[in-house]
């Protein structure tokens, strides 16, 4: 009985060994991004299926009309777009042409304003000299009109010759004559200054009408920048319209759901007809081929468990079989510190209970090629410590 005894402990002194452990696999779920009705399911619950394999079928017909739409309103923002890129140049073109013709306007009145100017001081100068040979022949007439008058009394008495008084007379009509014609200048030179002062102010106020112009031309640059901004929001309009297509072709392509991975198919609960909604579970694939262990040892196991030790694994399910693996790693904390309800010591109710520590094993390559372990099973792993 001690030899037998003996031979137990020495077989299994550098061996860490538990019967709470089962197979894990990461399961991924199936779900719907997109909603519709089911037009086609081509799998069956528990297929086996290849990474890409078409899953679900959605009905397409809504999801290919909104991207007809969104690719005509693309279109449409695009157009816009080129039609506000071409105004900005021209924008700058006709901006920069009016400032330039405006200076030249203000310059050209500004000269016609001086050339008035100059005319009313000219038609000054000929009504001051108009005036004053009005006055000098004003007087000249008088005069000769008194020499007349003095002349006939002396004529009576035959004082002075008949031709002398006929002298007087011509001359004093001559005088006469010259009078009424500097007044006809005095008419025709305040006439002139009447023009040019009329000329004066058409002239300012084309002048005043000119910078006017100027002052409209020159607000180009603040025009430039409205046509710019114009543009850089048609420019943002086709984003934001590539996105809505962009959009749309997802949301077509999601209308067909593939196998993100290769696996299982398990838990289906989706049929050809049903109407099913954005994110609804439909399935879940459970990659067999990369399935591990759980083994939850004692924490009174562990002292001597370490990543890379020796693992051999017997499944419960079929009759001892045993296969090959190695720890992986430790977790970080106990089962009981990963539970809904984990314990609060600090009550004062404590009751000292041995908790386990989740390890996770992974198998050696080629160890399952049939994929016998599935997620669930139960294991007895141990551990070879030495």
């Amino acid at each position: 009985m001690a030899l037998a005894a003996g031979i137990w402990w020495w077989t299994t002194r550098n061996r860490e060994s538990t019967d709470d452990a089962q197979v894990d696999a990461g399961v991924t779920p199936i779900a719907a991004r997109v909603g519709g009705t089911v037009m086609s399911l081509p799998i069956v619950d528990n297929q086996q299926v290849s990474e890409g394999t078409v899953l679900v079928v959605i009905d397409k017909r809504d999801f290919e009309i909104a991207l007809e739409r969104a690719r005509a309103e693309l279109a449409d923002a695009e157009a816009s777009a080129a039609a506000a890129r071409a105004g900005v140049p021209i924008t700058s073109t006709t901006a920069a042409s009016n400032v330039s013709t405006a200076k030249g306007s203000v310059e050209q009145v500004t000269s016609e304003v001086g050339a008035a100017e100059q005319a009313i001081e000219a038609a000054k100068a000929r009504l001051t000299t108009a005036h004053a040979r009005q006055r000098e022949a004003v007087a000249k007439a008088t005069k000769s009109a008194k020499d007349v008058e003095r002349f006939k009394p002396l004529l009576a008495k035959d004082e002075i010759a008949q031709q002398q008084f006929d002298a007087a007379v011509a001359a004093a009509n001559a005088d006469a004559a010259a009078s009424e014609s500097t007044a006809a200048l005095v008419v025709e030179a305040e006439l002139d200054v009447r023009v040019a002062q009329s000329g004066l102010v058409q002239a300012r106020a084309k002048l005043q009408q000119a910078s006017a112009g100027l002052s409209e031309a020159q607000t180009g640059p603040e025009q430039v920048k409205v046509t710019r901004a114009r543009a850089a929001a048609a420019e943002a309009r086709v984003m934001q319209a590539r996105a809505v297509v962009k959009q749309a072709e997802t949301n077509l392509e999601y209308t067909t759901v593939k196998a993100p991975v290769k696996g299982t198919v398990s838990k289906k609960s989706v049929e050809v007809g049903q109407q099913i909604q954005p994110g609804q579970a439909l399935m879940a694939v459970i990659p067999l081929d990369r399935v591990w262990i759980t083994a939850n040892f004692k924490e009174t196991q562990v002292e001597r468990i370490r990543p890379g030790q020796r693992v051999t694994i017997r499944a419960d399910a079929y009759d001892g079989k045993t296969f090959d693996g190695k720890v992986e790693s430790l977790a970080a904390a106990t089962g009981a510190r990963f539970s809904l309800l984990p314990p609060d010591n600090s009550t004062g109710n404590y009751v000292k209970v041995v908790q386990r520590i989740p390890i996770r094993i992974s198998l050696d390559a080629g160890q399952d090629p049939e994929h016998l372990l599935r997620p669930g099973m139960s294991v007895v792993p141990t551990v070879h410590t030495d």
